[in-house]
């Protein structure tokens, strides 16, 4: 990457140009850009403001920085933002009373898809 490039990237950034549009534009790779935005200013330019309702944030010493401004923008970002989540334990069941399949967020050994089929199966067991 020229150094060109990187002036360009960083006007671009600033003006709130899109990675994707900055990458067409100078013929280099999206991650690319990504990259040098991660490593340079642009990161550090959000993190002073609240990416919901561009509010400057106030971080205090000594203390975690704050990436939303309250908790109402917090859940508004993230109710618009679902695909931004990371969720990697996603698993894939097949339910034992109802034969059913099923996917469950963050416990690994659920054996039933919900309450009533585990009641049933209770039941059915005599426990």
């Amino acid at each position: 990457m020229t150094t060109i490039q990187k002036q360009r990237i960083s006007e671009l950034r600033g003006e709130g140009i899109t990675y994707a549009a900055i990458a067409i534009d100078l013929g280099l790779s999206e991650n690319t850009v990504k990259s040098y935005c991660r490593r340079n200013f642009t990161a550090e330019v959000k993190k002073n403001v609240c990416p919901m309702c561009n509010q400057p944030l106030e971080h205090l010493p000594q203390k975690k920085q704050k990436r939303f401004c309250s908790d109402k923008c917090r859940l508004a970002w993230w109710a618009k933002n679902p695909d931004s989540l990371n969720r990697r334990a996603i698993y894939n069941f097949e339910c034992l009373q109802c034969k059913k399949p099923f996917t469950a967020y963050g416990n690994a050994k659920r054996k039933f898809c919900s309450r009533a089929c585990s009641s049933a199966a209770r039941r059915a067991c005599g426990g």
